[in-house]
């Protein structure tokens, strides 16, 4: 939560919503209901989707107030279509292939209204993939209820696939003498696209997109699509 502001990240998102005129909205990658208070108490219609079910357990802890699902963004389906759909954090980077952006982009087209917003940011493969083309380290440290957490991730280009790549993370806490202790490894990969890759998913899954703006992020460069369901 350290890297995130969430009250910004609402209103960003919420912004883009009221210019569309959009009073309902699924978010996919909920994770564990860090917008969805905000979206309930100014008044929207949310539902929260992850397929995380422990991140889900404590969303509903967060948020009792709010609705949500456990599911995969490639294959759901929502008891009543909503005027938006949005997909923060850069969540789509867990979309590997071909099948599972236009799953998803399909999935999510479903479950919208005619018209219907979807809003999404992407970590920008134009920029990103030649930063890491020879490996990059980076570290964040963060502060919870006195403990202090420490954080090193390591990118690599992955050849397998376009714009892929690794990220192995390693977390530490740090007690009181400054001596870090190892608390897990974390090992993905993941993926990061261009505007025209995107672009040409949204337009063959009856999408028109309607916006694409840059928006940084704690350590990617980011853009940000608005992109609208044809009727």
């Amino acid at each position: 939560q350290t890297f995130i502001n969430y009250d910004e990240e609402y209103v960003y998102y919420s912004d883009k919503l009221k210019k569309y005129n959009a009073g309902s909205v699924f978010e996919l990658g909920c994770g564990t209901g860090n917008l969805a208070n905000r979206f309930l108490i100014n008044g929207y219609a949310y539902t929260g989707l992850d397929l995380n079910k422990a991140m889900l357990d404590l969303a509903e802890k967060k948020a009792p107030g709010a609705k949500f699902m456990e599911a995969d963004m490639r294959n759901f389906s929502l008891p009543e279509k909503k005027q938006a759909c949005i997909i923060p954090a850069r969540t789509i980077s867990y979309l590997m292939t071909y099948k599972d952006v236009m799953d998803a982009f399909l999935s999510i087209n479903k479950n919208l209204q005619n018209g219907g917003i979807l809003c999404f940011d992407n970590i920008d493969a134009t920029k990103f993939i030649p930063i890491i083309k020879n490996g990059k380290q980076i570290i964040h440290k963060a502060e919870f209820e006195g403990r202090k957490f420490h954080r090193e991730s390591y990118w690599s280009v992955n050849e397998s696939q376009s714009w892929a790549f690794n990220w192995h993370s390693v977390y530490f806490e740090e007690d009181a003498n400054g001596v870090l202790k190892k608390i897990v490894e974390d090992n993905s990969t993941v993926r990061c696209f261009t505007k025209d890759d995107l672009c040409l998913f949204l337009e063959l899954c009856n999408f028109t997109v309607k916006e694409i703006e840059e928006r940084p992020s704690y350590a990617f460069d980011t853009f940000v699509i608005v992109a609208q369901k044809n009727s």
